[in-house]
């Protein structure tokens, strides 16, 4: 029996196609596909600049870095987000600081980011959990009163928008941040296979990240410090070495390929139609689900409009009278995979052993953990899934 997985990819010809284009072109990493790519996104998103890497992990990654974090210092973060989220603030040698989260949204509590905050907090790394935007507007607030850095974890929300002053902005506008982080990972709402990016307003931090992709080198003439290998009399004028390149900082090697950045523009393409579907079996779970006793569907505020990465349900598993792993394995057998997003950060023994974590609690992202049960949710899902997932759930359930 075949099972409906909790995420899939969706490739059609018009990708395939985009990806051969470039296979027979003399460009296959560093050529025109990439500054293509960069450009549509930041058009989409209504922001200034947008910077392709490897991974959604390197982008956090490199967006820390451009916001000069530091050994010692702290990052505000969610616990219920993959790893990466905190990881990334650990690579620049800082300490991820855990706040709880709302009970309703399952985004971070903005009273716990204020009581989180010491003279060490350099930045907060909200999440967009299972892409519900976060209170942008007034996380803004409090990093400015603090002088604070925001980076959007955005990897669950390309293609959410919320409502600021009665006018919707899309997430990776940077309307109310420093820089916003996208994941191109199969299971998001495009893929480039793996890739990522790191959006932004800030020029500076846009010359930074693009610098930091690359090794922390660049051959732009302009931002030489070592003149005198840079340049040299020819004919009595000063003309830029042609060879001469300058690594000014220790970067990375993140950049993406000219073959990953053709399927994602050709995914982009797709984006609202992909989001848009999701949206459509998002409410069909909900009006089938939310009449269950002992099962919460997901909120989601007028002023939000999720992007639907992730269809979390909470199920009150103890009185239903069967455990999380019984209700997964029923739902496997009749043709259902579902998967936990997400363990506590803190919980993971890296953080809890290597980083002395255990004595760490949020004590609403735990008990929100103890019901979690993430459902299938994909574009490709056809309504007759929808309509087994449904049942299958309902049968498991008993009712």
């Amino acid at each position: 029996m075949s099972i409906i997985p909790y995420s899939r990819h969706w490739i059609d010809e018009d990708d395939i196609q985009a990806v051969v284009e470039v296979l027979k072109s003399d460009w296959l990493t560093q050529g025109p596909k990439i500054d293509e790519f960069e450009k549509a996104l930041a058009r989409y998103c209504g922001v200034k600049y947008a910077v392709t890497v490897s991974s959604g992990t390197a982008a956090l990654h490199l967006a820390c870095l451009a916001a000069g974090i530091k050994e010692g210092e702290e990052v505000i973060t969610t616990p219920i987000t993959f790893a990466a989220s905190a990881n990334c603030a650990v690579y620049c040698g800082a300490n991820p600081v855990f706040a709880d989260i709302d009970k309703d949204t399952y985004n971070i509590d903005l009273a716990e980011i204020e009581g989180k905050i010491t003279s060490r907090t350099k930045a907060i790394i909200p999440v967009h959990f299972a892409g519900l935007p976060c209170d942008m507007g007034e996380i803004n607030k409090i990093a400015k009163q603090h002088g604070l850095i925001i980076i959007e974890d955005a990897c669950h929300a390309l293609g959410a928008e919320y409502q600021t002053n009665g006018e919707w902005v899309k997430i990776g506008s940077c309307k109310h941040s420093d820089m916003a982080v996208f994941s191109f990972h199969p299971v998001k709402h495009i893929t480039t296979g793996e890739g990522g990016a790191v959006l932004t307003n800030n020029y500076h931090l846009y010359e930074k990240l693009i610098v930091l992709r690359t090794h922390g080198i660049t051959k732009n003439a302009h931002s030489f410090i070592n003149t005198r290998e840079a340049f040299s009399h020819n004919g009595g004028t000063l003309t830029v070495n042609p060879w001469y390149y300058e690594m000014q900082e220790l970067g990375f090697n993140y950049r993406l390929t000219d073959i990953l950045c053709a399927l994602g523009l050709s995914q982009l393409n797709k984006l609202d139609k992909f989001v848009q579907k999701r949206r459509t079996i998002a409410s069909r779970y909900s009006e089938a689900l939310k009449k269950i006793e002992y099962v919460k569907t997901p909120t989601e505020p007028e002023t939000k409009k999720s992007a639907y990465h992730l269809y979390v349900v909470q199920i009150d598993f103890e009185k239903i009278g069967k455990n999380r792993t019984r209700i997964m394995s029923e739902l496997r057998e009749s043709g259902v995979g579902t998967q936990v997003h997400y363990i506590p950060v803190y919980m993971q023994p890296y953080y809890e052993n290597e980083r002395n974590y255990k004595k760490q609690r949020c004590t609403t992202a735990e008990k929100y953990y103890g019901k979690a049960l993430s459902i299938p949710l994909y574009p490709k899902m056809t309504d007759d899934d929808v309509t087994q997932i449904i049942n299958s759930i309902r049968g498991c359930l008993d009712v």
